[in-house]
């Protein structure tokens, strides 16, 4: 299993707001190989805000078969530059990082 992060920047005060984006019903639950979506919020920033979006896949080939697919590409479109649309969805991301990891270990509690 892999574990993918999207580590996200955004305008102070938009985390909280966003985080229910990425959990929404979308095209990304019948991707091949998705096991689970979790939004992380970052603790005590004072600039900005950060969400640490994870998602867990089942390979690496199912994440790469995800982000080359044209659900991911629908998934992310944005408004037509210059478009009135646009202009009401600014937006309030400020940069991300894309973090791939490989689950070495797990210990179940619960």
């Amino acid at each position: 299993m892999i574990v993918v992060t999207n580590r996200i920047k955004v305008k102070k005060g938009m985390a909280a707001a966003m985080a229910p984006r990425f959990t929404a019903p979308g095209l990304l639950d019948s991707s091949k190989g998705i096991v689970k979506v979790e939004v992380l919020l970052t603790q005590n920033l004072s600039d900005y805000d950060e969400l640490n979006v994870n998602t867990y896949w089942e390979t690496v080939e199912d994440f790469d078969s995800w982000k080359n697919s044209d659900a991911f590409k629908a998934a992310h479109q944005r408004p037509e530059s210059g478009s009135a649309e646009e202009a009401k969805k600014a937006s309030p991301i400020l940069g991300s990082e894309i973090i791939t990891y490989e689950v070495a270990s797990v210990k179940q509690i619960r």
